[in-house]
C-alpha cells in the first residue's frame, strides 16, 4: 500500500472495567496500531487504558485501586501503552465521551505549553544571534504540528452496546463518531457491519468507523477469567503473570465478589431516564 506523505498522529484510548485486564486488552492496542499503521494516513503515538469508575456499578465490579493496580503491572513491557487514573478516581461515573473530552484537552494544553515555550527559546536564540551577528538557520524547531487526534479502541460487545437503550445519549454516540472516531477489534460471530448499517448515526459516519478484524481468533474474556478462578481453574498465559501473581496475593475474585452490586442498576442506565435505540 502506498503511504502519504502526510499522517495524522493518533492516541489510542480504551475505556472498560478491566476486570481483570487481560492479554486480549492488550492485543487490542497492538491490532489497532497496525491497521492504522497500515492505512498510511495515521501515526499512533500512544495509547491509554482508562478503567471505570466503582461507581459504574457493574455486578461483579472490584475496586478500582486493584484493577488499575493489576493494568500497570499488565503493561509494564510496553513502550507505548499507558494507564491513566483520571476516569476511576472520580467520586462519580463519568460518560465515555467526557473521558474522551479531557484526554483531548490534555493533549491541547500539553501542546500549548509546548508551543509557549518553543516560541521563549526561539526569541532568546534569536537575541544570541543577533548579538553575536551570526545567520545561523534554525533547525531546531518545526512549524506546529496539528493536534494528535484521541480514538476510542474498543471491541465488537461495546460498539453494538451503543444501540441498547438508556446505556448511551444520541448526542453522545454522534459525537463520539463524528468527532473522535472509533476503532473496533472485531470478534468470531459478530456482525458489526450489518449492526453499523442498521443504525441511521453510526452510518452516517461510517468512515469514522474503522473495523480491524482478528485473524488469530482470541475469545478470552475478563467474564471467563473471573468464572476460572471461582472454580479453581489456571488462568496462566490468559493474563500476564505478574497480574496472575497479583490476583493470587490478593486474593480477587470468588463467589463473593462477583454478587458485588448484584441487583444493582447500572450508573447509565440510572442516570438516563430517556434513551433510544439507535
Amino acid at each position: 500500500m502506498e503511504k502519504s506523505n502526510k499522517t495524522e498522529d493518533v492516541v489510542l484510548l480504551a475505556t472498560g472495567s478491566f476486570n481483570p485486564i487481560t492479554v486480549m486488552h492488550l492485543r487490542l492496542f497492538e491490532l489497532a496500531r497496525d491497521y492504522l499503521h497500515e492505512t498510511g494516513k495515521y501515526r499512533v503515538i500512544k495509547g491509554i487504558i482508562s478503567p471505570v469508575s466503582d461507581e459504574y456499578k457493574k455486578k461483579g465490579l472490584i475496586e478500582a485501586s486493584h484493577r488499575l493496580a493489576m493494568a500497570n503491572l499488565a503493561i509494564e513491557s510496553s513502550d507505548w501503552v499507558q494507564v491513566d487514573s483520571w476516569e476511576c478516581s472520580q467520586k462519580e461515573w463519568i460518560e465515555t465521551v467526557l473521558v474522551l473530552r479531557h484526554h483531548q484537552q490534555k493533549l491541547a494544553e500539553a501542546q500549548s505549553v509546548w508551543t509557549s515555550e518553543t516560541v521563549s527559546l526561539k526569541k532568546v536564540l534569536k537575541r544570541k544571534r543577533e548579538k553575536t551577528y551570526q545567520e545561523v538557520p534554525d533547525h531546531s524547531f518545526k512549524k506546529n504540528k496539528a493536534l494528535p487526534k484521541v480514538m476510542l479502541l474498543c471491541g465488537a460487545d461495546m460498539l453494538e452496546s451503543l444501540g441498547t437503550s438508556n446505556l448511551w445519549k444520541r448526542e453522545h454516540v454522534a459525537e463520539i463518531v463524528s468527532t473522535f472516531g472509533v476503532i473496533c477489534i472485531t470478534r468470531c460471530g459478530s456482525n458489526v457491519r450489518n449492526f453499523i448499517y442498521e443504525s441511521d448515526i453510526l452510518w452516517k459516519h461510517k468512515h469514522n468507523i474503522h473495523l480491524v478484524e482478528e485473524w488469530v481468533v482470541n475469545d478470552i474474556s475478563s467474564t471467563k477469567i473471573r468464572r476460572a478462578l471461582r472454580r479453581g481453574m489456571s488462568i496462566r498465559y490468559l493474563v500476564p503473570d505478574s497480574v496472575v501473581e497479583y490476583i493470587k496475593k490478593h486474593e480477587l475474585y470468588n463467589e463473593d465478589t462477583e454478587e458485588k452490586n448484584a441487583g444493582i442498576l447500572l450508573a447509565p442506565l440510572a442516570r438516563n431516564t430517556k434513551g433510544s435505540v439507535l
